[in-house]
């Protein structure tokens, strides 16, 4: 029996290489009929940075700074999603309703994605990789490695071009 594919894990980061990624994502759930959960994790600042922030600023600015930092990119994230998908869809609805739901959390990126992997059910992860020269694609990214070697579904990794650009 082939394997139910209903909900997709998307992993993004800010990048304009992005695209490219979702447009896999996009395409899968098409075929699928399954729903994109967009997930990004904003690495939070090493115990070291904090401090250093805090001698300037307190720690309740510090974590408002935090909280409109990802009130941002969430928008962002979600007005380029809707842009795409407007895009890539023709104007066909269930496909420009594709992403359910957009995660922006800060943590370890690798961690986030597993929990949200875990919250949401995925049945598939898709990752891009930017992998372009030998000691790259021999030694793949921290947060792609943990996330390979972590994870209870299949991922997909959608290795971007060199020259990519949308």
């Amino acid at each position: 029996m082939l394997p139910k594919i209903e909900t997709i894990l998307y992993t993004t980061d800010v990048e304009p290489s992005a695209v490219y990624v979702f447009r896999y994502a996009l395409a899968l759930a098409q075929q699928h009929h399954a729903k994109i959960v967009a997930v990004h994790g904003m690495e939070p600042l090493t115990p070291f940075g904090q401090n250093l922030v805090e001698q300037y600023i307190t720690h309740d600015v510090s974590e408002e700074m935090h909280k409109k930092a990802r009130e941002t990119i969430k928008t962002d994230l979600k007005k380029r999603i809707e842009l795409l998908c407007a895009k890539e869809c023709d104007n066909t609805p269930s496909c420009e309703n594709a992403v359910s739901s957009i995660h922006v959390v800060e943590g370890y990126p690798s961690q986030v994605i597993m929990d949200v992997a875990k919250d949401c059910s995925a049945d598939l992860i898709i990752m891009g990789e930017h992998s372009h020269n030998i000691f790259s694609e021999i030694v793949m990214g921290g947060t792609t490695r943990k996330v390979l070697h972590s994870a209870t579904q299949p991922v997909l990794v959608v290795q971007i071009p060199k020259d990519y650009k949308d």
